[in-house]
């Protein structure tokens, strides 16, 4: 696990989206301690006219944005862990994207063990038959 939902202001970027999901998924190996062989990010694109911060497109702003929702298993991480990533996935993003308004959200989502899972198990029945994975 996890999975991860990223979207970016703007058109689609064969190139950006690669790059932004791979530095994503990396941070969330590095400082989460996410194994890879698990995780999945889907990347979308919002168009800038249809991205609003205060009532005004980004368009407007002269500005990107990103979201990233990460739903991981509750209680496998720290207060201090998250809030290292959510720093570093910040600081990675505004890199590779640019010019990135500050109203650019990562959402770290504790899901439960019991109602948390991929191929039909929950992450609380691995858990309780010892699965590494």
């Amino acid at each position: 696990m996890p999975h991860l939902q990223l979207q970016i202001s703007g058109r689609p970027d064969t190139a950006l989206t690669a790059k932004a999901a791979a530095t994503v998924a990396e941070l969330t190996r590095t400082v989460l301690g996410k194994k890879p062989e698990v995780m999945a990010v889907a990347v979308q694109y919002v168009p800038h006219d249809a991205w609003f911060i205060d009532g005004q497109p980004l368009s407007a702003l002269g500005r990107n944005a990103f979201h990233l929702d990460i739903s991981v298993t509750d209680e496998t991480n720290t207060k201090a862990e998250k809030a290292r990533y959510l720093e570093a996935v910040h600081r990675a993003l505004s890199e590779l994207i640019g010019n990135v308004h500050d109203c650019s959200y990562i959402h770290v989502i504790d899901a439960r063990a019991a109602a948390y899972g991929y191929g039909g198990r929950t992450q609380e029945y691995r858990h309780q038959h010892g699965s590494t994975l």
